[in-house]
């Protein structure tokens, strides 16, 4: 299992984040919904590491939140409200999103297995590098790609030639985005063990 504690960075100098983000995540498939913790953290509850991945990398992306997952048992039944939730995995989760904190990408990583959890720290950091980095203009050419548009489509949606388009997708870094969220799942998996 993997408990995933986000918290909004620098919170106190900007706008309460929380409803949005909550709205971006609402049709995540989870095992308890993300909800708001305290004050500007919220913590959710899901069962796929390649979720937990796609939620840490949604929430990293919008550039406002340190992101930690916690992988392995929690205390089941699970309570209705993911607050009340305990566990190894809770206990995880709280420990990654404090060194999330910190780290440069914003993201953290711990689980029973700690070596698979360091490299699944490592590979879902390296993503969040790439996304980090990535132009406006990369973003939004990646995310006509996302929503299934073909080159073309999306160079005729941005007015721009299909040669750019493909320009933006290589400055973007998309081709190791798809790759490296396999790999962070993968990895992430692994640490739950």
């Amino acid at each position: 299992m993997f408990v995933l504690t986000i918290d909004q960075r620098g919170s106190r100098r900007d706008v309460d984040r929380v409803t949005d983000l909550l709205t971006t995540l609402r049709d995540m498939p989870v095992v308890r919904a993300f909800q708001r913790t305290a004050g500007d953290e919220i913590q959710g509850v899901v069962e796929d590491a390649t979720v937990a991945v796609d939620v840490a990398l949604t929430a990293v992306d919008d550039g406002h939140w340190a992101v930690g997952i916690g992988a392995g048992p929690v205390e089941l039944p699970l309570p209705a409200e993911t607050r009340a939730g305990r566990g190894p995995a809770f206990e995880a989760a709280r420990d990654a999103v404090e060194r999330a904190k910190r780290a440069l990408t914003r993201t953290a990583v711990t689980g029973p297995d700690t070596e698979s959890a360091h490299d699944a720290d490592t590979a879902l950091a390296l993503v969040a590098a790439i996304l980090d980095r990535r132009s406006p203009d990369g973003r939004s050419a990646v995310a006509l790609i996302r929503d299934g548009l073909n080159q073309t489509e999306a160079a005729t949606h941005l007015g721009i030639t299909k040669q750019a388009v493909s320009q933006r997708l290589a400055a973007a870094g998309w081709a190791l985005e798809t790759p490296g969220r396999t790999l962070a799942a993968r990895l992430l998996e692994r640490s739950d063990r």
